[in-house]
């Protein structure tokens, strides 16, 4: 995976320091990190709050470059357990009060904990291999997908029926955005990412050795009557135009999701899960 990634063990312990100031350069970096994709992809970090994530970055073996506490994390075993693991993997332990957690996060009710991590996703030359490592997975494709709720719903749904990964096509939006990552609910860190541009894509959509899938208004096959067979590649499009032709002619089968009422389309994390559970249906107990 690309992304800073040390082992655990192979850096010096981090520092403890009491942050006081709003001004502090570490409060204002944790704030450019929540606010500017630019300076997320200069800097190969990001952000997620909160304890679970912090707990679920750690035993995913994910970097862990600050985490900043607050009084109830203090007061908390578990949080000081959290935060002198991640002291000894050489993160910096930020002590701040509750407004400067607030002030970071620009939210009034912060999460008691807020991490900085370095980012990581698959390089695109390792895909071939992870694919054939996996031959019964289920993949997730997605072409341009621009709301990072969505984003982030649809990887934590990816990770609820065990998708071997979420591939990122064309301009999606950025998954280590934080409305993104609050989104996927801790899945982020076990949910492997690969961006590739559309060309990219469709090579790998011919080689593909089972069911490539995608969903379109004008599909031609109710979803629950195709064979998906495995591993099977399902590819959605974004919320505003679903897929064009030049994607929609790299699936060997168009699926629709009837419905009943007045609406025209499911929003687009709805329709993905609709359509994971049903290539799935027969490996779960549900």
């Amino acid at each position: 995976m690309s992304g800073r990634d040390d082992p655990p063990g192979a850096r010096k312990a981090g520092q403890v320091k009491q942050v006081t100031s709003f001004s502090n350069p570490l409060v204002k970096d944790i704030k450019a990190l929540i606010a500017q994709r630019k300076h997320r992809q200069r800097t190969g970090r990001f952000v997620a709050e909160g304890l679970k994530l912090a707990t679920d970055a750690l035993a995913a073996g994910w970097e862990v470059d600050m985490l900043a506490i607050g009084p109830e994390a203090r007061d908390s075993a578990t949080a000081r357990e959290v935060a002198a693991m991640a002291r000894a993997r050489g993160a910096t332990i930020l002590e701040v009060s509750t407004p400067v957690l607030a002030a970071m996060t620009r939210r009034d009710n912060p999460q008691m904990v807020v991490g900085v991590y370095g980012q990581k996703t698959l390089p695109p030359g390792s895909l071939r291999a992870a694919i054939a490592a996996r031959p019964d997975a289920v993949w997730v494709a997605l072409d341009q997908v621009r709301d990072p709720g969505n984003l982030g719903t649809i990887i934590r749904t990816a990770d609820a029926v065990g998708a071997a990964g979420v591939m990122l096509v064309g301009e999606t939006t950025d998954p280590f955005a934080v409305e993104a990552v609050r989104a996927t609910m801790g899945s982020l860190f076990h949910v492997p990412l690969v961006r590739l541009q559309r060309a990219e894509f469709r090579e790998i959509a011919q080689a593909w050795p089972g069911t490539v899938v995608g969903t379109h208004l004008k599909g031609s096959s109710d979803y629950r009557t195709i064979t998906y067979a495995r591993p099977a590649l399902l590819l959605m499009g974004n919320e505003q135009s679903g897929l064009p032709d030049e994607m929609a002619e790299a699936c060997g089968a168009l699926a629709r999701i009837p419905q009943a009422g007045q609406a025209d389309s499911l929003n687009l994390a709805v329709a993905t899960a609709v359509m994971l559970y049903e290539i799935r249906r027969t490996d779960l107990a549900l």
